[in-house]
């Protein structure tokens, strides 16, 4: 084979090797730093990842949130309705966490069924509302197993 041609093959070879690892390098920082959402309902149904962060969102149940004396570990219940889930979290808790309000936690699934939260965020806008709730409720609606909110009564 001729020089040259040797040379330029081999610089060709090793470009390709150097875009494909960093492919790889990319897609394996883009798996591990993904946060999906999941509902209380999902997480109960076993269809989050084990040994991943993830996100879970819904209501806190009224009455469920208990606070570890004058520390800073608390727990409370999230739930969409059919399904409940107890997050476990230690830090300060946003302004607007209450019960009753929306929230959405990060973290993941311990062993025993808890979640335990590395950050929590409170809804602030009683107006928004996630697109596939919308989607589900307006849906619901339609079926009649809903009223419509703005029809005449």
């Amino acid at each position: 084979m001729n020089p040259k041609r040797r040379n330029r093959l081999l610089i060709i070879a090793l470009v390709v090797a150097g875009v494909g690892t960093a492919v790889a390098l990319a897609l394996v920082a883009l798996n591990e730093n993904i946060n999906l959402f999941y509902s209380p309902t999902q997480v109960v149904r076993g269809e989050v990842p084990q040994g991943h962060n993830f996100r879970i969102g819904g209501l806190v149940r009224e009455g469920s949130v208990r606070r570890d004396g004058q520390g800073l570990q608390v727990s409370f219940d999230v739930t969409d309705g059919p399904h409940n889930v107890t997050v476990e979290y230690t830090g300060i808790l946003p302004d607007l966490f209450r019960e009753g309000q929306g929230i959405v936690a990060q973290g993941r699934l311990a062993a025993n069924g808890r979640f335990t939260a590395d950050q929590v965020l409170a809804k602030h806008d009683e107006n928004y509302m996630p697109p596939e709730v919308a989607e589900a409720l307006m849906k619901a609606e339609q079926e009649g197993a809903l009223p419509n909110p703005h029809s005449p009564q």
